[in-house]
């Protein structure tokens, strides 16, 4: 293999004035996560966790990503990029790097950031504002400029055909079974989320599902009646986005029409599996583009709302550092000591595997310049564990009780006020069932309890927060906004994840059928997308009518399998700074590789074979099936059936957790095999 030793000529030093920012930063850094680490004489104010992250995100983006791109890369704007070596107008473009920069957040984007942290609020704010940050800074933006700046080297390949030109065949095949198998269950849960965010609220289903047609007359709009009218179409599509809203207000005030838009989880699930087939087989100009286009400003402008509403109203944190979970490991929320459970719950707000597929998809064909990796591949990742720090701060803002009588399913806490109230108080968190019925009418919901799945407690707390400032007569508006925020981040994933599935799906089944490796057939495309939605469509059915709610089994497989996705990225990343003569620099990606292969691979071993039930899937299986024996079912399992299917989907859920492990520990394996004959003929 043919080294790379390109190095950027006349790359500058650190001068006096970078070294005096640096060490000002550290200092503001280490006093900020000082404050919130050991100060308790009073609630700390949201500006100390905001100062902890920010301060952290500029230094890694100011001289990380700078040591990463020019000494590791030796990155030059006078290299050319695959968009201007492959120009084609169609795939390979050059892309002005703002406008690059808000795709590719638009499509990294996704539910991970806004529920992962409001579920790790269970062990306190701490954890939270530690991983958050330190992770996206050494590893998850690392993982994210590392793919992106390798793809654009090899021409924009994707992270499979990498694996496969370094690994070989057998490599590159595994690696594929991973991100499809992996992908599987990332929709499943992003899908789960919409279903419990929007289940029984005509409000909610009414904007969300208005998404869809006004994304589509966009397409219509800038494809067939004004052609090129971007800009015309954009403000159509927001303008439609706020009446969407509003009219959402009326329908569920209407007692007719709120009855239409009221809908099961199980309606839901099947309703969003239509979509995910058909915004798979559409042709992209339709639905998917003009979605990704909407969400563009939707995400980047809601994101910019937070980040200043947070700031001004500086809300107080209400959470302890540290609840009593943080000790025992068996919450209300998920259950799980803080190593390893930790870092697979947070998953997408500090490290996501799912941005490897993007930063070898579309974004390195797009790049204009080389030294545009770093605004794109690590400022992107940045922006996304920001919206972590939003999610994290909106959940430990709001009073304790009210944060787990929305997260705590229906079988622990009840489905009535009185009986929340009274449980959830025993557990040390105050709350009576009159201020959570006052709640529920304040948002224009009729019950806030039991809203598994993160979205919810997100657009609360957030609500809550914004109420300060606007008065609580808006309460009810800011809820809605930011549940249709998070819709919006969540059906542009599935859209395109559906889509990105099918393609691995046809590149899988290429090998044994020829007709399916071309794209544009479209016997083999609805075949590979109704399986691919098939697939995902079982674990979201599993999910909804799971008596556990769903999402205490399914994001725990989320989690690891999205983290192990990410410690196959960077294992390939330290395969190709091997392979490319670079081992002085095999730490940049070996460190975060190491860090998160013991982690993840422990946290799926232990999900899988935990003696407790309440958290191995094997001993939960086993438990459960004594408890049929013996006749005596727990409460919240009404049938032997239910009990039966539960068994069923533990069993499932143990046997992917360890299809992921051994798939991901055998790339490890052949990569360090080629990292050692590499070193030796060097």
């Amino acid at each position: 293999m043919a080294k790379d030793h390109r190095v950027l000529q006349h790359t500058p030093y650190m001068s006096l004035r970078d070294k005096l920012i640096l060490a000002l930063l550290s200092v503001l850094s280490a006093l900020a996560f000082s404050v919130v680490a050991l100060y308790r004489k009073e609630p700390i104010s949201a500006f100390w966790i905001l100062l902890c992250a920010f301060s952290l995100y500029i230094i890694g983006y100011r001289y990380y990503s700078y040591y990463i791109a020019y000494k590791v890369f030796g990155v030059s704007d006078d290299n050319p990029t695959p968009a201007h070596r492959f120009y084609n107008g169609i795939d390979y473009v050059p892309t002005n790097k703002w406008v690059l920069f808000g795709h590719h957040f638009a499509s990294i984007s996704g539910a991970g950031p806004l529920v992962g942290p409001v579920l790790a609020a269970q062990m306190g704010y701490l954890p939270g504002v530690l991983w958050i940050p330190i992770g996206a800074v050494i590893a998850g933006a690392v993982q994210d400029m590392l793919i992106l700046t390798i793809s654009m080297r090899t021409g924009g390949k994707s992270l499979g055909a990498i694996a496969r030109e370094y690994l070989g065949r057998l490599g590159g095949t595994v690696v594929l079974l991973v991100i499809y198998s992996i992908l599987i269950i990332l929709l499943a849960v992003l899908a789960l989320v919409v279903v419990k965010a929007t289940a029984q609220s005509p409000w909610s289903a009414f904007t969300s599902f208005a998404t869809i047609p006004i994304a589509m007359l966009m397409g219509i709009y800038m494809w067939k009646i004004r052609p090129g009218a971007v800009l015309q179409a954009t403000l159509l599509g927001i303008a439609l986005l706020m009446v969407s809203l509003i009219a959402g207000k009326l329908v569920a005030d209407h007692p007719s029409l709120s009855k239409f838009f009221t809908y099961s989880e199980v309606q839901i699930s099947f309703g969003l599996m239509v979509y995910g087939f058909f915004a798979s087989i559409l042709p992209v100009w339709l639905l998917l583009a003009p979605r990704d286009y909407l969400s563009t400003f939707m995400k980047l402008g809601t994101i910019v709302i937070l980040g200043v509403g947070v700031f001004v109203a500086n809300p107080q944190i209400k959470m302890p550092a540290l609840t009593q979970y943080a000790q025992t490991g068996i919450g209300p929320v998920w259950q799980g000591s803080l190593f390893p459970f930790l870092m697979i719950t947070i998953a997408c707000g500090a490290v996501s595997g799912f941005h490897s597929l993007i930063s070898s998809g579309t974004s390195p064909k797009l790049l204009d310049k080389e030294s545009h990796v770093r605004l794109v591949g690590y400022g992107s990742m940045l922006g996304e564990s920001f919206v972590a720090i939003m999610a994290l701060v909106s959940a430990v803002s709001m009073e304790p009780g009210i944060y787990f009588a929305i997260n705590s399913p229906a079988s622990l806490i009840g489905k009535t006020e009185e009986s929340a109230a009274q449980i959830i108080t025993s557990w040390g968190f105050p709350i009576t069932a009159e201020e959570l019925k006052n709640l529920a009418n304040l948002i224009g919901e009729e019950s806030i309890l039991s809203k598994v799945g993160g979205a919810p407690a997100f657009a609360l707390g957030i609500a809550l927060i914004f109420a300060k400032l606007t008065g609580e007569a808006l309460v009810a508006f800011w809820y809605h906004f930011a549940i249709l925020f998070e819709v919006v981040f969540i059906l542009t994933t599935i859209d395109s994840g559906t889509r990105v599935g099918r393609y691995i799906l046809q590149d899988l089944l290429g090998g044994f059928i020829k007709s399916f490796k071309d794209y544009s057939n479209k016997t083999a495309n609805i075949v590979a997308s109704f399986i691919t939605v098939s697939l995902w469509g079982y674990f979201l059915y599993g999910g909804v009518v799971d008596p556990y709610g769903g999402i205490r089994s399914l994001w725990p497989l989320f989690g690891i399998s999205n983290q192990l996705l990410a410690t196959t990225a960077l294992t390939i990343a330290t395969l190709y700074l091997a392979k490319t003569g670079r081992f002085k620099y095999l730490w940049v990606a070996g460190i975060p590789a190491l860090l998160m292969a013991i982690n993840t691979l422990s946290a799926g071993i232990l999900k899988v074979f935990h003696p407790d039930h309440r958290i191995g899937f094997l001993a939960h299986a086993k438990w459960l099936s004594e408890k049929i024996s013996a006749g005596e079912l727990p409460p919240v399992i009404k049938s032997v059936e239910i009990a039966q299917r539960v068994i069923i989907s533990d069993y499932t859920n143990a046997f992917l957790g360890m299809l992921y492990v051994s798939l991901v520990f055998l790339v490890i394996v052949l990569t360090i095999k080629e990292i050692l004959v590499s070193w030796q003929k060097d």
